[in-house]
């Protein structure tokens, strides 16, 4: 059992989300609100409404949250290389592209337990517009959720425990398949950048890795991903417009055409390049550490074949 990959995983992630939040949220609004139709628009109206702060609305629970969420694919991705590994030889013996590609299915499928219920929070206060200075005047809308707790017991007394897992499905759907290209995408290139004679890449090799792989994951997973905000709003404000996952789809089609599945796919590449850069860097570093190897500060601890 590696324990490190999951320790390593878990502050990765937190680097991720501090570098990645407010592309997040306006992310998030894109995808679920009409009255914003670009990245820039939802920025300069955000910022002139809400000032700096709208843009890290519901950031405290996803840090703890994905903090867990990284740690646990990380570590189950780690886990299962070394089970199909074991498997075909001995712990010794190089992972196949297709071991690597389903070992990051399983780490992303099992994020979901984890992640569900700090996602919808995230969701439900990304997209509440109305500012909290909105209170002194008079007229004024009120914030429906005050905080990352009240928004979760809110959810909890109006929908039940369930409701924390609203839009579980889709996440499944777009966490596996994108967690699987993801750390494929991330062991290919990081073959491709190490130098003749090496058993590494450079750090700069690591970071361009990380960021060309969060790109691509993304970009498998964000159809779903439009999918899962909807249905985390869903009924949050208003009667509840979809009666479930492939209502969601054939309606969102059917109303907005097949361009809205990539509304957000510019900003999500925008945010995963530095973001996972972050994440892979500071994941191979603290692995290094952990394990002390003696070459830890030199290059990063990989092993891909």
């Amino acid at each position: 059992m590696h324990f490190a990959d999951f320790a390593a995983g878990s502050i990765a992630g937190t680097f991720g989300v501090a570098v990645g939040y407010p592309l997040d949220t306006i992310k998030v609004r894109i995808q679920t609100q009409k009255q914003f139709n670009g990245i820039w628009q939802c920025f300069v109206k955000t910022l002139s409404k809400e000032g700096v702060n709208g843009f890290f609305k519901g950031m405290s629970l996803p840090v703890t949250t994905v903090s867990m969420t990284s740690s646990v694919v990380f570590g189950t991705y780690r886990n299962c290389r070394q089970c199909f590994g074991q498997f075909r030889g001995g712990s010794g013996t190089p992972n196949t592209k297709l071991e690597i590609f389903l070992s990051g299915l399983v780490g992303g499928i099992a994020t979901v337990t984890v992640m569900s219920p700090g996602d919808i929070v995230k969701v439900r206060l990304q997209c509440q517009t109305e500012s909290i200075r909105a209170r002194k005047g008079a007229n004024l809308p009120r914030p429906k959720y005050h905080g990352p707790v009240h928004c979760l017991m809110t959810i909890v007394r109006e929908e039940g425990v369930l409701g924390l897992y609203k839009g579980a499905l889709p996440l499944i759907l777009r966490d596996g398949p994108s967690y699987a290209t993801y750390f494929l995408t991330y062991s290919t290139l990081c073959e491709w950048f190490t130098p003749a004679g090496r058993k590494r890449p450079e750090w700069t090799g690591v970071m361009l890795a990380g960021g060309v792989a969060g790109v691509t994951g993304w970009t498998v997973g964000t159809p779903m991903d439009v999918i899962k905000a909807r249905l985390q709003m869903d009924g949050a404000r208003e009667s509840r417009r979809y009666q479930g996952l492939v209502h969601c789809i054939t309606e969102t089609l059917r109303v907005e055409g097949s361009g809205v599945f990539f509304k957000s796919l510019g900003i999500n590449c925008l945010r995963a390049f530095p973001v996972n850069m972050v994440v892979f860097a500071t994941y191979e570093l603290l692995v290094g550490f952990i394990k002390t190897q003696p070459d830890a500060l030199e290059s990063p601890s990989l092993d891909f074949h």
